[in-house]
């Protein structure tokens, strides 16, 4: 089992984000993810959401999944491999 921390937000703070504690976990969890802290599927957790019902949410603010150079490059030489074998 996996250990767990607490963060306290006061009510009234969340109030006046006109925001739900699930609110403020998810917007957490999208921040972190935009800015490559998580991955998606530790993201979608911290939302507690389904990973496909997070990628919606990363959807609507035009957020893709993590895909760089590097990503692109080692795909080419993964179907280089399979196309020779």
């Amino acid at each position: 089992m996996s250990a767990t921390l607490s963060l306290e937000i006061p009510r009234e703070v969340l109030e006046s984000a006109r925001m739900t504690l699930a609110d403020a976990k998810l917007e957490l969890a999208i921040t972190l993810f935009a800015r490559n802290r998580l991955s998606l599927g530790k993201a979608a957790e911290l939302a507690g959401l389904p990973v496909a019902e997070f990628q919606m949410h990363l959807g609507t603010r035009h957020l893709g999944p993590h895909y760089d150079a590097a990503d692109a490059q080692e795909d080419h030489e993964s179907l280089a491999a399979i196309r020779e074998a």
